[in-house]
């Protein structure tokens, strides 16, 4: 569904992403990891088309990005950045109904989907509040569901990206299992998931694959138990750590220190 392919990208003289090439079927769910300023943000406006790359190629359902228009981008390509700078005075419902901009599916179909995500992401209970009221975590979840409201159906758009940046950075424990949950449910329906994760045990748990980045560069990729690897969180931190395997999961843990 994804293809990357030898991707360059620089900005203001500065390289951000350098011979990066990965793909990702639909259902699969990507996770990134890697120190602050390896590129993982940046890979993931490339792949919106913020960034264009200046070599290599970007394709989506076999077509290159570039060729899709702003509304067909809109229809099958959602990004939950790391933070929302929404101020105004707009209830929840109405922050999540902005998802369906993009679509032309009718007000049923759209409140149906309204109403589908928000019982996903655990915020039925703020519909009506005002957003810039409420606390860190649930401006979160709420925006994770302004994305999945973005591209929730199939048939509005067919083959479907979800980019999510931090997307569990702000929430409790219980909340994080809950939203990588509902991820890994929405990929089961057909969308391709590129997430990008500081918790390395997290990631790890629920990813089918991950990319380890430092300096725009693929340090490794694979399977978890592949790029999970105490010679990988050495390259990429320049850190000793533990890496266990979860009793339970069977999948990756990182131990610092």
């Amino acid at each position: 569904m994804l293809e990357v392919a030898d991707v360059d990208v620089a900005r203001g003289g500065r390289t951000l992403l350098r011979g990066l090439s990965f793909h990702l079927a639909a259902g699969e769910r990507l996770a990134v990891i890697g120190p602050n300023g390896a590129g993982k943000s940046s890979l993931l406006h490339t792949l919106i088309g913020d960034h264009a790359p200046a070599r290599g190629d970007i394709r989506v359902g076999g077509r290159p990005l570039t060729a899709l228009g702003d509304r067909e981008r809109a229809c099958r390509l959602a990004l939950l950045p790391q933070a929302s700078t929404l101020d105004f005075p707009f209830t929840v419902d109405e922050v999540v109904a902005l998802g369906r901009t993009p679509h032309a599916s009718g007000a049923v179909a759209d409140r149906a989907v309204i109403e589908a995500v928000c019982a996903a992401t655990d915020i039925d209970h703020l519909r009506r509040r005002l957003y810039p009221r409420l606390s860190g975590g649930e401006k979160q979840r709420v925006q994770l569901a302004r994305v999945l409201a973005q591209i929730w159906r199939p048939e509005d758009a067919g083959e479907r990206l979800l980019l999510l940046d931090e997307p569990v950075a702000a929430l409790d424990i219980g909340h994080q299992a809950l939203v990588m949950d509902r991820i890994a449910a929405f990929a089961a329906g057909g969308a391709a998931v590129v997430v990008v994760l500081h918790d390395i045990s997290l990631a790890a748990r629920h990813a089918d694959r991950m990319l380890a980045l430092r300096d725009g560069a693929a340090v490794a990729q694979g399977v978890p138990s592949d790029v999970v690897t105490v010679d990988t969180m050495r390259r990429l931190f320049d850190a000793d750590a533990c890496v266990m395997t979860h009793p339970r999961t069977h999948t990756p843990v990182v131990l610092h220190g």
